[in-house]
C-alpha cells in the first residue's frame, strides 16, 4: 500500500485530493498547524475524515518537518500549504513568504539532505504570470507576478524545478488555474456569488457586493483538477504541468448564469463602478465596491493545458455551465427553504 502525505488537507484541493487517493488504495497523511483546531467540514463532507491519519507541522519549523519524514515512511508528499488568497497576503507579506515561499525549500532540503526517495508535489498558482502580454499561458510562459501571494508562490515553483534539476529529486509543480467546486472557502468570489444568491432569495442577506465585473478567469472544477495532480507523480521523468479548463470568462458571465439557475430576473445598470443588478422588484442584489477591486489586477488569463493532455491523457468536462450547476445545487442542500 502507498502512502501520501498531504499538507493543507483540509482545505478544498487537499481533500478532494484525499478523496481520490483512498479511492486508489493509499494510506493518506494529512497534516495541520494544530491537531485540535483543524477544521474538517470539507473532509467531513466527503466523509473521509476518519479515514485519515492526522499529523501535526509546521512549515516554519525544520525540526517539525524533520519529525514528520521520520514518523511517516510515505512515497508521495503534496503541498498545498501556505495562504491562497491573494487580498490577505498584501496584509501578511512576510508570513505569506515564509510559509509559501520558504516552507518549500525546508522540505525539499530534507529531501535532498537525507537523499529520500519521495516525490514531491508542488501547487503553483496561475497567478504567477500575472500581467502576461499573452493570452495563453503555458509551462513555457513568461512570469509577472503582481502580489506577495504570486511571487511566493513563483519563488516555490522555480525553487521546486531548481532542486530537480541539481539534486536529481522528483519534484513537480502543477500550474493550477483557477478551480472552483463546493468546497471553497466562502472568502472566494465563486462561493461568495452562488451562496450569497441562495442568502439573499431567502431573506438572510441584501445584496452582493464584488470587485471588477470585467476581469476574466479560466475557472474548472477542483475535483477533476485533482486527478492530474497524481498522474503527474506517476510519471517515470517528473515535469512541471499547466493545469486549466481552457477557456476565460468574466466574472459578469459567472454571475449571470448563477441568476439563470436561480431564475432570478432583473437589469444590469450604470457604468463600471456604480454598474448593480436590480430585479423585477427594484431591489439591488448585486453592486460593485471598489474596495473589491484589485489595484494590479489583470483582465484576461487563459490556462494551455496541452502539454497534460498529450501526456497524461486528461482533458476536463466540466464547463463553466455545469460548474454553476454543481456550485448552485450543493447551496440549495445546505439552506432548509430549498
Amino acid at each position: 500500500m502507498k502512502k501520501a502525505l498531504i499538507t493543507g488537507v483540509s482545505g478544498q484541493d487537499g481533500a478532494y485530493l484525499a478523496k481520490f487517493l483512498l479511492k486508489k488504495n493509499y494510506k493518506v497523511i494529512g497534516t495541520t498547524k494544530s491537531l485540535t483546531r483543524i477544521n474538517k467540514w470539507r473532509l467531513k463532507k466527503l466523509n473521509i475524515e476518519k479515514k485519515i491519519i492526522y499529523t501535526q507541522l509546521n512549515l516554519h519549523n525544520k525540526k517539525s518537518i524533520d519529525k514528520v519524514f521520520e514518523k511517516f515512511n510515505f512515497d508521495e508528499f503534496y503541498n498545498f500549504a501556505g495562504h491562497s488568497f491573494v487580498a490577505t497576503s498584501f496584509k501578511d507579506a512576510l508570513n505569506t513568504a515564509n510559509n509559501t515561499g520558504i516552507g518549500v525549500v525546508r522540505i525539499l532540503e530534507n529531501i535532498r539532505k537525507k537523499k529520500r526517495k519521495i516525490k514531491f508535489y508542488q501547487a503553483t498558482s496561475s497567478e504567477i504570470f500575472g500581467g502576461s502580454k499573452t493570452i495563453y499561458q503555458n509551462e513555457k510562459s513568461s512570469y509577472n507576478p503582481k502580489n506577495p501571494y504570486a511571487i511566493s508562490k513563483l519563488f516555490a515553483h522555480l525553487i521546486t524545478g531548481n532542486y530537480r534539476e541539481y539534486y536529481n529529486i522528483f519534484a513537480v509543480s502543477g500550474i493550477l488555474f483557477n478551480h472552483e467546486s463546493p468546497l471553497r472557502g466562502e472568502e472566494f468570489l465563486t462561493k461568495k456569488i452562488a451562496k450569497g444568491l441562495i442568502k439573499i432569495i431567502n431573506g438572510k442577506q441584501k445584496f452582493i457586493e464584488v470587485g471588477n465585473l470585467d476581469s476574466k478567469r479560466d475557472w474548472g472544477y477542483a475535483k477533476e483538477f485533482v486527478e492530474v495532480m497524481w498522474k503527474m507523480m506517476q510519471q517515470k521523468k517528473p515535469e512541471d504541468f499547466v493545469i486549466s479548463f481552457g477557456k476565460a470568462y468574466s466574472v459578469k458571465y459567472f454571475i449571470d448564469l448563477c441568476l439563470k439557475e436561480l431564475n432570478i430576473k432583473g437589469k444590469w445598470i450604470g457604468k463600471n463602478e456604480k454598474r448593480k443588478f436590480v430585479t423585477k422588484k427594484n431591489k439591488t442584489i448585486i453592486k460593485v465596491n471598489h474596495k473589491y477591486i484589485r489595484k494590479k489586477d489583470y483582465k484576461l488569463i487563459i490556462g494551455d493545458s496541452t502539454k497534460a493532455k498529450k501526456k497524461l491523457n486528461w482533458k476536463p468536462k466540466i464547463n463553466i455551465k455545469k460548474l454553476v450547476k454543481i456550485m448552485i445545487n450543493e447551496e440549495k442542500k445546505l439552506d432548509s427553504k430549498f
